[in-house]
């Protein structure tokens, strides 16, 4: 247990630390320092606590809830305030009403339950661990340079350093996700939930013009609108169930039928908001105004991770083909096509990484609203592979858009020769995200798989559909970074090392998890699924053809190792559909006129527009959330009746 708490609370140490170290030098020496920490000691957690698949820890936990108590109440205040400054009232509407719920429920009925366990570690929180203490602290490496630039445009402003502020926040955010993931106590892991929502809040209105304001508030209310669902979820399982352990809630899901799933509804909402799943998503499209570290930390491996951890955990009790997990699967599916679609009219590339964010994390949470085995080994495979590829592209974005002053796609002509290792980086993450034999298409086909037997026809054409068309997004950028424009200069001199070493550890990492991805299902997946589910009952990819995969992988890596650098190709200029000037860039056309070329990509603005495919989506999406909630609260009002 102490290394959990270690994990928990030398975060948070080290980000107020931060918040008073104002010298560079000292900033990057404790950012280095204690990522190297925190990611060696999340590997220790996974080898103590893997081999014994997971632990319970009892202690009496009376004082710790009041201690958080006290914090949520002073979060309250602050929120409350703040709101109310910016004239922001939905705000501090949300927040009087869930905060007081929540005492409320604690101070009466939650204080007569007693509390077997508030924390757990079992093999889905041991991979979360590593995906924040690993994926995270490089991601807080790589802003150490990223921010230093940043800061640099901001000077030229009149802005003054806020960075203290900027790494306080980041740490404070990863000290909270591994209390979130290891919290067996709702009202716990609601403490640590709503820590992750304000965090979120602090570090998208980062440069506090108006615009990251606006977009902050918009993420803060979302994600309190999730949280008071969170809140009614444990009211209710606490008050039907006489529990508020996510253990138990599993354990009784079969005898309570039905019951259950109406907490496990509002708990699933809540993690439908978090992942940004239509119609909440505009909360992480509005968090590009952030700095990039901002969005590859919300994006990959924290703050939208969450919420897909609430509804992989939720899984035994959503599979058992109630409302809850119609609601759940229904959304995610829904959201996957639509979002894949929205991708295809992007030309800014934060944005086309946000919507294919969006479009992932609905593959997940269908999955958890299947709720099989099978389904459950797709959702947990691509959580892994998500956080390890979007991060990469995420932070290659940023320093591109640093470096050649734009982030729009159709302005990386020639990355492949100003740019050559971070557009090879590039170009492994965009392989990464969809072609064989790389991991998420590994996924993505266990996903479909499940699909058909869960036999919803309608999930099976959304996954069909929305693979079809992420598969033309990705090609379209692909193609962009492997174009080669000679004569062009190299500029990627002036990358901070802090940046391209994190570039090429995340690389390093998509490989590696591609290659071990057998041992990871059949020691952390497999095991998890069998306590879980109570066995796999099918599903699950055969190890003959998680082998293929592996020595696909191998043989990649292998000729690239031996090919790199051997090329002995001749360089000719390029026919541009009449005379070279000599640049490869222009040529003469009719009556001698030069003439420039550009390569540009076809957008399908008309037909597949984010705002079309936003309304769409969100319609469906909410008739599926009102579904969902009415049905349960109807539920709810009957057993009432009848207990009366």
């Amino acid at each position: 247990m102490g290394t959990i708490l270690f994990l928990i609370f030398f975060p948070m140490i080290i980000a107020f630390i931060l918040l008073v170290v104002k010298a560079d030098k000292g900033r990057d020496v404790i950012v280095i320092g204690a990522a190297a920490i925190i990611a060696i000691m999340s590997i220790v957690v996974a080898i103590k606590y893997a081999a014994g698949g997971g632990e319970y820890f009892s202690f009496d936990g009376e004082a710790v809830n009041y201690v958080m108590m006290v914090i949520e109440a002073g979060l309250c205040i602050y929120i409350i305030i703040t709101a109310c400054k910016h004239k922001k009232w939905l705000a501090a509407l949300f927040a009087i009403i869930q905060t007081p719920l929540v005492m409320w429920f604690e101070l009466t009925k939650g204080h007569g339950i007693e509390v077997e366990s508030n924390m757990y570690v079992d093999r889905l929180s041991i991979i979360m661990i590593l995906i924040i203490g690993i994926i995270g602290t490089l991601i807080a490496v790589y802003a150490l340079g990223y921010m230093k630039d940043f800061q640099h445009h901001e000077d030229e402003k009149g802005n003054k350093d806020r960075r203290p502020w900027f790494f306080f926040v980041m740490f404070l955010f990863l000290g909270a996700m591994v209390g979130l993931v290891t919290s067996n106590n709702m009202i716990w892991m609601y403490f640590f939930w709503e820590i992750t929502s304000l965090s979120s809040f602090w570090l998208i209105g980062y440069t506090k013009t108006e615009e990251a304001t606006n977009n902050a508030f918009r993420a803060l209310i979302m994600n309190l609108l999730g949280g008071l669902g969170f809140a009614v979820g444990i009211v209710i399982l606490g008050c039907v169930c006489n529990t508020v352990e996510m253990s138990t809630m599993l354990l009784i899901g079969s005898v309570y039928g039905d019951l259950i799933a109406i907490p496990a509804a509002f708990f699933a909402f809540a993690g439908i908001t978090k992942a940004a799943q239509m119609p909440f998503n505009s909360w992480l499209l509005g968090a590009m105004v952030a700095p990039t570290p901002t969005s590859a930390l919300l994006h990959s491996s924290t703050m939208v991770k969450a919420g897909v951890f609430m509804i992989i955990k939720l899984a035994p009790v959503l599979g058992m083909g109630n409302f809850a997990g119609l609601m759940t699967m229904m959304v995610g599916g829904i959201t996957f096509l639509f979002a894949s679609c929205a991708a295809i009219s992007q030309v800014n590339a934060k944005r086309v990484l946000a919507y294919s964010t969006i479009a992932n994390l609905g593959l997940i949470v269908a999955c958890g609203g299947v709720g099989t085995a099978g389904a459950v080994w797709a959702g947990i495979m691509l959580i892994i592979f998500h956080a390890i590829t979007k991060s990469l592209l995420f932070l290659c974005v940023g320093t591109a858009e640093h470096h050649i002053g734009s982030r729009m796609i159709e302005d990386m002509d020639g990355l492949f020769n100003r740019m050559p290792r971070l557009a090879m980086c590039m170009i492994i993450g965009i392989a990464g995200m969809f072609l064989a034999p790389f991991g998420m298409l590994i996924s993505k086909w266990a996903c479909m798989v499940s699909f058909v037997d869960s036999g919803n026809i309608l999930l099976v054409g959304c996954i069909c559909f929305g693979s079809a068309v992420t598969a033309f997004y990705w090609l379209k950028w692909m193609g962009k970074l492997t174009a080669c424009v000679q004569g062009e200069e190299s500029i990627e001199t002036g990358v901070h090392k802090t940046e391209t070493f994190v570039h090429i550890t995340l690389v390093v990492l998509v490989v590696l998890v591609c290659l071990i991805f057998p041992l990871m299902s059949t020691y952390m997946l497999v095991p998890y699924l069998e306590v879980t589910f109570g066995g796999l009952g099918g599903g699950i990819m055969a190890s003959g053809n998680m082998l293929i995969m592996v020595i696909m992988v191998a043989v990649i890596v292998l000729l690239a190792l031996f090919s790199f650098g051997k090329s002995r190709k001749p360089q000719v200029p390029i026919y541009l559909a009449g005379v070279n000037t000599g640049d490869n860039r222009t040529y003469y056309g009719s009556m001698q006129q030069e003439v420039s070329f550009s390569l540009r990509n076809w957008h399908m603005e008309k037909y597949f527009g984010e705002k079309k495919m936003n309304v769409i989506g969100d319609v469906l999406c909410v008739v599926m959330l009102v579904y969902g909630i009415a049905y349960g609260i109807a539920t709810l009002v009957f057993w009432m009746g009848g207990a009366m």
